[in-house]
């Protein structure tokens, strides 16, 4: 393996992991997981694999919701809003907020922290 190789698998699987972390969050985040896997496609077979299927599951889903009425694209929305905003307060990052704006409210913490 030339140093090369390494890099380009080294970075491929950061830019995936990071695209992972990233998905429920407003922003580039299957982009990014699509970058990782299409990095990753240079050096393995099965990333060329699940990189196909997974812009096929992508687009797939994307033809589903804009076929559903609004109840179920609110729904999604609430749902993917629920995950964000759960996800955030686990990792304090209302706490950081409380304690930069003097804010007194203690169960913004995370229970982590």
């Amino acid at each position: 393996m030339t140093i090369k190789q390494l890099g380009i698998i080294v970075a491929g699987w950061i830019v995936l992991v990071v695209g992972v972390v990233m998905i429920p969050y407003p922003g580039p985040g299957w982009l990014t997981v699509f970058a990782g896997l299409a990095i990753l496609s240079r050096e393995y077979h099965w990333a060329r694999r699940v990189l196909a299927y997974a812009r096929h599951k992508y687009d797939a889903w994307n033809e589903w919701i804009v076929r559903q009425p609004l109840y179920m694209r609110s729904l999604t929305f609430i749902g993917t809003s629920l995950v964000v905003i759960v996800t955030l307060w686990l990792l304090n990052a209302y706490g950081l907020l409380t304690e930069w704006f003097n804010v007194p409210y203690d169960w913004l913490r995370s229970p982590f922290v």
